[in-house]
């Protein structure tokens, strides 16, 4: 099931200049009209993260790790946060069960490096451990 309407790439440029609820280059809005009905709901309980198990199989993607970026996203970082590129991508990550969307486009890069900088095995089961009660409650969720 697709969670956002036909055309939500395009129409992403616009949005974003006419609002944002995120700071720095990331675009989110708790609103978002591009979202579909049935797309909210598996939003709402992270269930539109399931496909990406897939890629963890193919080697693709991380359980614990920075979450992917867009390229427009990307495009707009400096050179010090793109250190975060230097691991793979993750579903979920420190900064995520850190206050997710609570947390500024400054302290989400400072929290993917520090995980960078502290990884240990026992650190990303640290990090799932808290994921489960924060996809539970639906903390921080859109």
């Amino acid at each position: 099931m697709r969670t956002r309407v036909d055309g939500a790439d395009e129409a992403r440029e616009t949005l974003a200049r006419q609002r944002n609820d995120r700071d720095g280059p990331v675009f989110k809005l708790a609103s978002d009209p591009r979202v579909t009905r049935g797309g909210a709901f598996l939003r709402k309980r992270r269930l539109d993260e399931l496909p990406q198990l897939v890629d963890i199989l193919r080697g693709e993607m991380s359980l614990v790790g920075p979450r992917p970026e867009p390229r427009c996203v990307l495009e707009k970082f400096e050179d010090g946060q793109l250190r975060r590129l230097s691991v793979k991508p993750g579903v979920t990550g420190l900064w995520q069960v850190s206050g997710r969307c609570e947390t500024s486009f400054l302290e989400r890069i400072a929290l993917d490096l520090e995980s960078i900088d502290r990884w240990s095995l026992a650190l990303d089961f640290k990090i799932l451990a808290m994921t489960i009660p924060a996809v539970l409650v639906g903390r921080g969720a859109y």
